[in-house]
């Protein structure tokens, strides 16, 4: 099939875009056969994905035509595939949210596949400016999903907030852009670590600037500290099903571009860094912690605990140029660790909410496992994930992070990291404890579980599972070391010539 066969996953994705906005004009399709229509390009896409899934290559399809601005290799097929999943989830965990008594029509969908299809655009991106193309298309997609239901002031408020301040950051990758480019008079990856190297004795103080202008963006965009005011807000006043697909996928992509980046060219720049990130990575850590143990409502609970996670992450990045591949591969397993745990709360989350009217706190889940108790299971799976405990995929992921951190001589950051798990041990905790140990439940009209959704979240939960036990117990089933090994060979494929 030649070069077109690694660019099938945009193309099905792209085009499932455009598609579903002309058909979205048809009073003749109802949401759910829309819903189908969209769920049926994102799985062709998944299935043309996963065909080079494992396999170490580094492609750039019609570079006569691109000109080297699109690459295909083992680390974009990875994250690829982790993006399409969570797009499909997104779906399938708002099946029964997604009600035209809602406001919600087909284009939201088309929307829905848009920002799918910018974020992968930014993990195949080889350059600066298609990346800024990509990360605006996946930000302006969000921006208006998140605002769809006009007629909730909190949505558009939400949306107003996001746009807003994420403009800004656009802004700021730009001016990045423009002042690496003047330093270095390139702007595609791995030619930018080239010029970048000490020994071409060029001052490149304009390029140590651009650069920090593009981690300025890349902070916000994951919210980190002091860039991380918006994200309570923005999650709670979001669909569920939309703070979902932002909490984890949006997420992934942000992360899985900087770590091309990063690794590829920022290793001389990141020495200029290293005490600024210390700082951010502290501060993430101690404020996160503070704002989740501070709510009540679970939604927001969760949105501030994603940012303690942003802290575990940055603790890998700050160790790359010391162990390199190790850490690498563990921000790269520890991005589906989180994505799995982060879904399936907010997706269960979703399920259990059947009005935007019911807002979710604490006390509402006493005594949730006397009526609901899959549903409890489920739950209390999700969070164990999110704290760490031992048995789930969460735990495998922040050992990966802590012993790479200590191994790299960052103590200092292990030892904080492991005490903000120790704290999140409470507000995780907390749920558990309301759910199986009080008698009398609150929650009232909480559907039975039936149909996609719980199905869907069910999976995800197993996935959970099976990340913390691999083949502990079950001994034909498949090792967790297999993510593993592709997770070093996705790093590997970087720097393939």
């Amino acid at each position: 099939m030649g070069d077109i066969s690694y660019l099938l996953p945009l193309l099905f994705v792209g085009v499932g875009a455009v598609v579903l906005m002309l058909l979205s004009y048809t009073k003749s399709l109802s949401i759910s056969s829309i819903a189908k229509i969209a769920l049926g390009f994102l799985v062709l896409a998944f299935i043309s994905n996963v065909y080079y899934f494992g396999e170490l290559h580094k492609v750039y399809p019609y570079e006569n035509v691109f000109f080297g601005m699109i690459v295909s290799d083992t680390y974009s097929v990875y994250f690829n595939s982790i993006l399409l999943v969570g797009a499909i989830a997104t779906i399938l965990i708002g099946w029964d949210y997604f009600r035209p008594d809602r406001r919600f029509t087909g284009e939201f969908f088309s929307l829905l596949l848009f920002s799918t299809f910018g974020m992968m655009l930014l993990v195949q991106s080889a350059e600066l400016l298609s990346a800024f193309i990509a990360l605006e298309i996946a930000s302006l997609s969000l921006y208006v999903m998140i605002g769809f239901q006009t007629d909730n002031i909190r949505r558009v408020e939400a949306s107003y907030r996001y746009l807003v301040l994420g403009s800004l950051s656009g802004v700021l990758f730009l001016f990045g852009t423009a002042l690496i480019y003047a330093s270095t008079k390139t702007t595609f990856l791995g030619n930018i670590g080239v010029e970048l190297l000490p020994q071409t004795g060029k001052d490149i103080s304009l390029a140590i600037g651009g650069a920090t202008l593009i981690l300025i963006t890349f902070l916000f965009k994951i919210s980190a500290f002091p860039f991380q005011n918006w994200t309570i807000d923005v999650y709670d006043g979001s669909p569920l099903p939309v703070s979902a697909y932002m909490a984890s996928t949006f997420k992934v992509a942000v992360f899985a571009f900087m770590l091309r980046f990063v690794a590829m060219d920022l290793g001389y720049i990141k020495d200029y860094w290293d005490g600024l990130l210390m700082g951010v990575i502290i501060l993430t850590l101690a404020y996160g912690t503070f704002l989740a143990l501070a709510q009540n409502n679970l939604k927001r609970m969760l949105a501030s605990s994603s940012i303690v996670h942003t802290g575990y992450l940055l603790i890998a990045f700050v160790s790359i140029d010391i162990i390199g591949e190790s850490a690498s591969s563990s921000i790269i397993y520890y991005l589906i660790a989180y994505f799995l745990s982060a879904m399936g709360a907010f997706g269960l989350i979703s399920y259990i909410s059947s009005s935007d009217k019911l807002r979710l706190t604490y006390e509402d889940f006493k005594g949730f496992s006397h009526v609901r108790p899959y549903m409890s299971a489920m739950l209390s799976i999700f969070m164990l994930s999110l704290a760490g405990l031992p048995g789930t995929i969460g735990f495998i992921g922040k050992f990966y992070i802590f012993s790479g951190a200590i191994e790299a001589g960052y103590t200092v950051l292990a030892t904080s990291a492991i005490l903000a798990t120790f704290i999140s041990i409470y507000y995780y905790f907390k749920l558990i404890a309301l759910m199986y140990f009080y008698p009398s439940p609150i929650l009232s009209n909480v559907p039975p579980l039936k149909g996609l959704p719980p199905i869907f979240i069910g999976f995800i939960a197993i996935a959970v599972l099976w990340g913390g036990i691999g083949n502990t117990f079950i001994a034909f089933f498949p090792s967790i070391d297999f993510l593993i090994d592709v997770a070093k060979l996705s790093h590997r494929s970087l720097f393939l010539q």
